[in-house]
Order: structure tokens, then C-alpha cells, then sequence
């Protein structure tokens, strides 16, 4: 069985397509796919279904077609797929459940190998991917255009991605009808274009590279007023005078790279147990939402110790999932509690996501641009710990829209949020029912319950500070009395 969107939206059980309703369930359906293993809101569902002017009834309306569609899915045993979580719906699948998921996991997995060195196997992975498409997405569903564009877009990146391996591998002359297609259906697309002339040159077709040119100029004058960037303008010049560079050159087809993983997991162990905290989980989930207008990025700020790292953690697993290209983790005050130099920082970026340490530039200018090359596009994670100030942590930001970033810090970090816009959420002490959940879980629920006045005097002893209720608990869980001293501790939470 897989559910099919990269085309018209159908779900096939072997060769037979199982009827899943009509425009609306097909509309809910792909938008599901699209986000699978995270919810969906009802809001979005309902502008995929009607667009801009949704009728009274459409939450109703939307709850019927999650109906249908369950009762359509259970034909391929997939009627618990789709799961009711506030603010809307998820469905949960496997990778090969959905071409679109498949789609992505290939996309993935050539990242890795190209990084690797190993051309052959990245282009056979992208291949394998592109040919999952089936012709135009969500052509009848009137509400799913952004969709649309987010699927032709992941396609066009794999396109081009793929044509430059295979233009380092040599094999232009394979590329060639492709890229044509692709310039047709994309004019402004100036990647693409570049990687045509290049295969056309390479193939003996000089006159055709050069007129390709020609015809990027008069579109681009024509439809946007702009002459062609500097890439296409260079690769003109160098068409024109037949640079020797142009020819392909032999390229060995693994290259040595450092050993780390491409899709980086570097989020240290959560602290456990942990309690409370629901509002601030609640407006991490808004800020970081996979939106395009979600701010992107989160500042949590307070004083030392009051839990800013532990809630960090906390959301950060929680919605792992949501970040398949991985998950960076920086904490940026050294054991001294000295600033960790940003350059320092971004080495060990680089070199997670597979960037080989001889290719790292020196330059601290040209290492951000080669952190932001690196991240673009991908759905990517970055924990900024303990951070110093602004200057430490902007250019540890990523340039894409799909990345999102968690900073906690001592400092508000204003410029981060007036120039940046950031959204920032200040976090104080434990309130006292979350500081007796916190002792309850650290100590029981039948010890909290038979010293109750000794759990409000340590609540109360402790002022809300989590590091502190820790501490008291694990003296009262050894052999010597404990003593609880409330002081500034220094161990980070």
C-alpha cells in the first residue's frame, strides 16, 4: 500500500487505486501526507480544502472528511492512521508508506553519499527519488497551490542537485534533454540554465550553449528587468573564449571526508525527570512551528539555573522528528564559563554535517557562508546554549527558512529579537505546583503525600529553582541528612 501525491492524490493497494472521496478528503489527505508524524491544524486543513473564504460549517466539514478518510484507509488496514492532537490532526506512517516520505529519505540519503564522495550512489539515489514523480501535484484542489510549489520546488532541487554530480562525473551528454525541459517549464530557474550551457558546451554544441544564453538574457530583461547573474554572465564569457577550464576533467569517484555523519544528532540527554512547564513547551511549539511565517527562532531567557537548558532539551526531543536532516547542539560558555569562539563552533558544525576539515576555509566570514550553503534547504535544528550575547550567536544562524533555531541565554538578547525577529520567552522559577510535581517525581508521589509539610518547605526553601528541588531530593534520598542551602549554584540547568 502507499499513498501517492507527487501527482494526482490516490491511494494504491498493488496495481488497484482504493477510492478515497472526493476533492475535499483528497485535499485533506495530501496535506496530512505532506506534514506526516506531526499535526496538522484544523486552520490549515481547512484553507487546503476552501482557500481564502471557507464556509461557516468547515470545521465540521473538515472533521467529516478526517471521517471518510479513515473509514477509506481501514480498507488497507490503515484505520488508526489518522490521529486526533490538538490543534488538528497527524497521520502516522512509514517511510515507504507514501512516495512523498520516500522522496524524501532518497533526497536525504544522496546528501549523505555525495558528502561521502560517492557520486555514483547519490546520483542512482536521486534517480530513484525523481522517479517517484507522476505529473503536475494537486492539479483540482484549488486550496493546495503553496503545497504545489513546495513539491516543485523539491523536485527542481533534486534535478539540479543530480545534474551537477552528473557533470562532475563526466556525463553531460546524459543531462542535456532534461535540463531543456527543465529551463522550458522554469525560464527564471538560473541554476539550471548555467548547468545547461555547461553540458551543451561539454557535448560539442557550443552554438546552442551560447544561444541558450541569449535567451536567459531576453527572458530575464523581458519579465523581471534584470540582466542574468554573475554566474551565467561568467560562464558566457568563458564559453566564448573556449577556457580550457570548461572541459571536464577526470574525477575520482570517492573522496576522502571526515568520518562524522551527514545528518548530524548532537542533542545531549535530557534531564529527567521533568514537570511543568506546558505554557513555555506551548510557545515554543508556535515560534518553531513549520510555518513559513513562524519566527524561526526562540530566545530563552532568565537567570542561571532556572531550567532554560532542561526545557530546551525537553522540546527539542520531543519534536525531533520533525528534523529529518538532524539536529545541531552548541553550548557556548566553555567549563571556565569563557565565550566559545563562534569560528571554534562552527568547525565542529561543518565537520558534523560531513563538510571534511581540509575543506573548512579559514576565514571566519567565508566559514558562515559555507555553514548557511551547507544547511540550505534542509529541515535542520540548531541549540545555542548558554549564549553570551548577539554577536556570538548570529552568525551561528542559518540563512534558510526550513531551519530552526533554540537559543538560551542569561542576556534578553534584544537585537536578536528587534533586528532578527526572534520571539523570546523569559522563564522564571517553578511555580509551586509544578515545583511539588517535580519533588513527586523525584521522590514519589506516596513520600510527597505522607511529608507534605516537609515538601512545601523544601518547595519553599528552594524559591522555584529546579536545580536546587534536585539537590534537596537527592540528599534525602542518600544515607547522610540532607541540607539545602539556598544559594547561586552553579551547576547548569
Amino acid at each position: 500500500m502507499q499513498i501517492q501525491i507527487m501527482g494526482p492524490v490516490r491511494v494504491m493497494r498493488a496495481e488497484r487505486e482504493i477510492r478515497v472521496g472526493g476533492a475535499r478528503e483528497r485535499a485533506v489527505l495530501a496535506s496530512l501526507v505532506l506534514d506526516a508524524n506531526r499535526v496538522v491544524s484544523v486552520d490549515r486543513l481547512i484553507g487546503a480544502v476552501w482557500g481564502g473564504e471557507p464556509p461557516a460549517s468547515a470545521r465540521s466539514q473538515v472533521a467529516i472528511c478526517v471521517s471518510r478518510l479513515r473509514r477509506a484507509l481501514s480498507v488497507v488496514g490503515l484505520d488508526k492512521a489518522i490521529g486526533t492532537a490538538s490543534p488538528g490532526y497527524l497521520i502516522r506512517l512509514e517511510e515507504n508508506a507514501a512516495d512523498w516520505l520516500r522522496f524524501g529519505s532518497l533526497t536525504a540519503r544522496a546528501a549523505a553519499k555525495a558528502a561521502a564522495g560517492d557520486r555514483l550512489a547519490a546520483v542512482a539515489l536521486l534517480r530513484e527519488a525523481l522517479g517517484l514523480w507522476r505529473g503536475m501535484p494537486f492539479e483540482n484542489l484549488p486550496g493546495m497551490r503553496v503545497e504545489a510549489h513546495r513539491l516543485h520546488e523539491a523536485r527542481l532541487d533534486a534535478v539540479e542537485t543530480c545534474a551537477e554530480l552528473e557533470l562532475q562525473l563526466g556525463r553531460h551528454d546524459r543531462i542535456v534533454a532534461e535540463l531543456s525541459a527543465v529551463v522550458a517549464e522554469q525560464p527564471l530557474r538560473e541554476r539550471a540554465r548555467a548547468q545547461l550551457m555547461l553540458a551543451q558546451y561539454r557535448s560539442g554544441r557550443r552554438a546552442e550553449a551560447l544561444r541558450t544564453y541569449q535567451d536567459a538574457r531576453r527572458v530575464l530583461v523581458e519579465q523581471i528587468g534584470l540582466e542574468p547573474g554573475p554566474e551565467l554572465r561568467e560562464l558566457h564569457e568563458r564559453i566564448l573564449r573556449d577556457a580550457p577550464a570548461l572541459s571536464p576533467s577526470p574525477v575520482p569517484l570517492s573522496l576522502p571526508v571526515a568520518p562524522a555523519s551527514t545528518i548530524p544528532s548532537q542533542l545531549p540527554r535530557q534531564p529527567v525527570p521533568f514537570a511543568g512547564r506546558g505554557q513555555e513547551l506551548r510557545a515554543l511549539d508556535e515560534a518553531l512551528a513549520d510555518h513559513p511565517d513562524a519566527p524561526g527562532t526562540m530566545v530563552l531567557c532568565g537567570p542561571g539555573d532556572v531550567g532554560k537548558t532542561a526545557l530546551a532539551l525537553r522540546w527539542a526531543h520531543q519534536r525531533a522528528e520533525r528534523f529529518p536532516h538532524g539536529q545541531l547542539f552548541a553550548d557556548l560558555r566553555d567549563p571556565s564559563g569563557r565565550p566559545v569562539p563562534t569560528s571554534a563552533v562552527l568547525d565542529r558544525f561543518l565537520h558534523a554535517l560531513g563538510v571534511a576539515p581540509q575543506s573548512v576555509p579559514g576565514d571566519l566570514a567565508e566559514k558562515v557562508a559555507l555553514y548557511r550553503s551547507t544547511v540550505a534547504r534542509k529541515r535542520l535544528l540548531v541549540v545555542l546554549d548558554d549564549a553570551v550575547d548577539v554577536a556570538q550567536v548570529l552568525p551561528l544562524l542559518p540563512g534558510c527558512s526550513d531551519c530552526r533555531v533554540l537559543v538560551t541565554s542569561r542576556d534578553p538578547l534584544s537585537d536578536l529579537v528587534v533586528r532578527q525577529g526572534a520571539r523570546r520567552s523569559v522563564l522564571g522559577p517553578l511555580p509551586p505546583g509544578e515545583s511539588r510535581e517535580l519533588l513527586a517525581l523525584l521522590l514519589g508521589e506516596d513520600w510527597v503525600d505522607r511529608q507534605s509539610r516537609d515538601a512545601v518547605r523544601i518547595a519553599g526553601m528552594a524559591g522555584g529553582n529546579p536545580v536546587l528541588l534536585r539537590r534537596a531530593a537527592a540528599g534525602l534520598n542518600s544515607p547522610a541528612p540532607p541540607v539545602l542551602r539556598v544559594q547561586s549554584p552553579t551547576v547548569s540547568a
